[in-house]
């Protein structure tokens, strides 16, 4: 065996805590492991760190944070869990989206891992129960797919009666993957709500499948957009905004960056938020909390976003019961 594979074997079945022992200093190191691109992430970023600051610890003064962005890619977000682990960092905080978490949980049942979840984490099997994590991961539950039926609600008062709804939903792939769990879950609701569920395989030809599902669905009535909230799609958001203006539908999407790139509406949870308080986690478990030990966290906020000038641009009247429920609006 190389000498590289035995130090990799060795450091994913250490035990923790151990404060980055082999980098040579006492200071702890955090993993960030993020499904996404670093420009799309800055604010959860600051977020992150002014969560940890609450907690007592400053990057670079009290604390060392390893960063790695997949921009997408789920095969690298399998190997950089794979090497943050063989770094033998203090903690993992495994953000963008399930698959961030789901790889680390393959890589070390032993590393504190904290995640942000778009969908019950006792049903994809994070976690043991909310309150009693009872493994080595624990973190925020957006369970993003319970505001299906609200985003629909909202895409009704914004579109032109009698027209019919799409629903993006999140991308499948292998068959028991934690995609195609969350692919089937979102279906299921749509359907039941009377919308068309446009289904993609996978990432390699998203914009065409889209391209064309979105085009057929047009043909046939369609009026208004939901989109999920698949990780993937935000890496895409500028194409999908794009293509909803391009048949003049009125959409909704799952978080604010959607809107700032020029998306209709959103209604989701603050995003910022969430990763404040995973920094605020990952500070308490440096100081020796444990994290089967640390609840679950739901949302303490939800926002609903419009954009006045798309409004405008699509000729889409927003009701003023809507403008007086919004928690902010673009112009």
């Amino acid at each position: 065996m190389r000498r590289r594979e035995f130090i990799t074997l060795v450091g994913a079945s250490l035990p923790w805590p151990l404060d980055a022992v082999g980098q040579g200093s006492s200071m702890p190191t955090i993993g960030f492991l993020n499904t996404q691109s670093e420009s799309v992430s800055i604010p959860y970023v600051t977020a992150f760190r002014n969560g940890l600051k609450q907690a007592g610890y400053i990057e670079g003064r009290d604390v060392r944070i390893e960063y790695r962005w997949a921009a997408g890619d789920d095969e690298r977000v399998r190997d950089m869990a794979v090497e943050l682990v063989a770094r033998r960092v203090s903690v993992i905080a495994a953000t963008g989206g399930i698959r961030s978490a789901q790889a680390v949980q393959e890589a070390t049942s032993t590393i504190p891992t904290l995640f942000i979840s778009g969908f019950n984490p006792v049903q994809l099997g994070l976690v043991a129960s909310i309150n009693r994590p009872g493994r080595n991961l624990t973190g925020v539950s957006l369970d993003t797919t319970e505001m299906v039926p609200k985003r629909l609600e909202l895409v009704k008062e914004l579109m032109p009666s009698g027209g019919k709804i799409a629903m993006l939903v999140s991308l499948d792939s292998a068959a028991g993957s934690p995609r195609t769990y969350l692919s089937e879950s979102e279906k299921k609701l749509a359907e039941a709500r009377g919308a068309i569920p446009l289904r993609i395989q996978g990432p390699q030809q998203f914009d065409e499948e889209l391209e064309d599902g979105l085009a057929i669905a047009v043909r046939n009535g369609t009026r208004g957009l939901v989109v999920g909230a698949d990780p993937f799609f935000t890496t895409r958001r500028a194409f999908i905004v794009a293509l909803a203006a391009k048949h003049k539908l009125a959409a909704v999407y799952p978080l604010r960056p959607y809107v700032e790139a020029g998306g209709l509406a959103s209604y989701g949870p603050n995003l910022v938020d969430a990763y404040h308080q995973i920094g605020i986690y990952a500070g308490r478990i440096l100081k020796g909390a444990k994290p089967e030990e640390l609840p679950v966290i739901f949302p303490r906020k939800w926002d609903l976003i419009l954009n006045l000038k798309t409004a405008k641009t699509l000729q889409l009247p927003i009701p003023s019961e809507l403008r007086a429920r919004a928690n902010e609006i673009l112009e």
